[in-house]
């Protein structure tokens, strides 16, 4: 168990601070140089770590610096949006090498069927050395086992995507919500103001809105990974559109992309049989000015601000990040926001700093690498061996 633990303690020192010499690591760990050096040899000969060349010399002879083996396919991301499904791999630092993406079709078995057909493509240029594959879903989902419980948006329910996966590709696989999968990428590829903080929480709204809860660092799931499904809080009454539970009185229903467009919708009076505009099209012209859409957006931004404050009272997190398409849009509505949540949180309650997602659009796609990466980088060890001694 000691060994294991160092073993994730040296890795982590070279993901974080390199390029760090096995001089620096020992310094920093307190750890045996001799200890080091062995954990580091084994991770070089693995392929994870990779010696980069000699650093400054101070005072002896110069130090080889290490870092990780950057460039070659290690994770693969399983993005499965209302829209498109992305298909992409990254080496093990995180940065994508490889894309691929089609439309998301309501038939899950042409959807799967597609995306393990890209899985295996990616995988194969692996030569081996895939950590395994992040699937990520929109709607409520059971990381535990494997199942996509509900996909309102299609209409899937209890389906065993990380076992058809698994069985099809060899590959270990770990599946989330977006919303969740979102928030852990904050966490691991965020700027230092969010990667840096123990406690936020995600807000992400797209087609519906769901939200993802960081505390101490780790995603809250709850059971059968249903937290966060604040998307149902009741804000009000008689919602522009339905809520994905049918409700028109859901948080969802009030301040989701699909309550935005049925807005825009209303006040330029098109009729039912007009071209359908996404919530992406909708963003888009209010960045380009028109006055409908940016009154929609605001709209949809103070029914935004109730749930936000309601999690700012319960939670008292640090810090609420607005994730999702909506992100595009934050110099449009971030003073309203701002300015009905500092007005709803009672005086005396501590408020929470809110920012736009620090990722953009690629915040799902990451979320889905971030699933395997954090696996791989975290002292999961520990749990696994005290339970095996209990």
């Amino acid at each position: 168990m000691i060994r294991d633990i160092n073993r994730q303690i040296v890795l982590n020192y070279v993901r974080e601070r390199g390029p760090i010499s096995r001089a620096e690591i020992a310094r920093e760990t307190l750890l045996q140089r001799s200890t080091v050096s062995v954990i580091v040899d084994a991770l070089v000969s693995e392929g994870v770590v990779e010696e980069i060349g000699k650093g400054e010399s101070t005072g002896g002879r110069c130090p080889t610096l290490l870092r990780l083996r950057v460039g070659r396919p290690a994770v693969i991301g399983v993005d499965i949006s209302p829209t498109y499904t992305t298909v992409a791999s990254s080496d093990i630092a995180g940065s994508v090498l490889e894309k691929r993406q089609f439309l998301t079709d309501p038939d899950f078995e042409k959807t799967l069927s597609r995306a393990i057909e890209f899985v295996i493509e990616l995988g194969a240029k692996g030569s081996g050395n895939i950590e395994g594959v992040g699937v990520v879903l929109p709607g409520l989902v059971d990381p535990l086992s494997g199942k996509a419980l509900y996909i309102p948006y299609f209409d899937w329910r209890d389906l065993d995507v990380e076992q058809r996966i698994a069985s099809a590709t060899g590959f270990r696989v770990m599946i989330d919500n977006d919303a969740n999968a979102s928030a852990l990428a904050e966490l691991w590829f965020g700027s230092p103001e969010v990667s840096e903080t123990r406690d936020f929480i995600l807000v992400f709204v797209s087609e519906g809105l769901g939200t993802g809860i960081i505390l101490d660092r780790q995603i809250y799931r709850g059971a059968a990974g249903a937290a966060g499904e604040f998307g149902h809080m009741i804000i009000g009454q008689e919602a522009p559109v339905a809520c994905s539970c049918g409700s028109y009185d859901c948080w969802e229903a009030f301040a989701s992309g699909r309550a935005t467009v049925a807005r825009y919708n209303r006040l330029i009076s098109q009729t039912d049989n007009a071209p359908q505009l996404t919530f992406e099209d909708l963003i888009e012209r209010a960045l380009q000015g028109e006055a409908e859409a940016q009154t929609a957006l605001l709209e949809t931004a103070q029914n935004l601000s109730i749930g936000i404050s309601n999690l700012i009272v319960g939670f008292s997190p640090e810090l609420i990040i607005i994730g999702g398409p909506i992100a595009r849009a934050w110099p449009l509505f971030s003073d309203v926001l701002s300015q009905i949540v500092q007005r709803s949180v009672r005086r005396g309650l501590p408020s929470a700093r809110i920012i736009a997602s620090t990722l953009g659009e690629r915040t799902t796609l990451m979320g889905a690498l971030s699933l395997v990466l954090s696996v791989k980088f975290t002292c999961d060890v520990v749990s696994t061996h005290v339970t095996s001694f209990a």
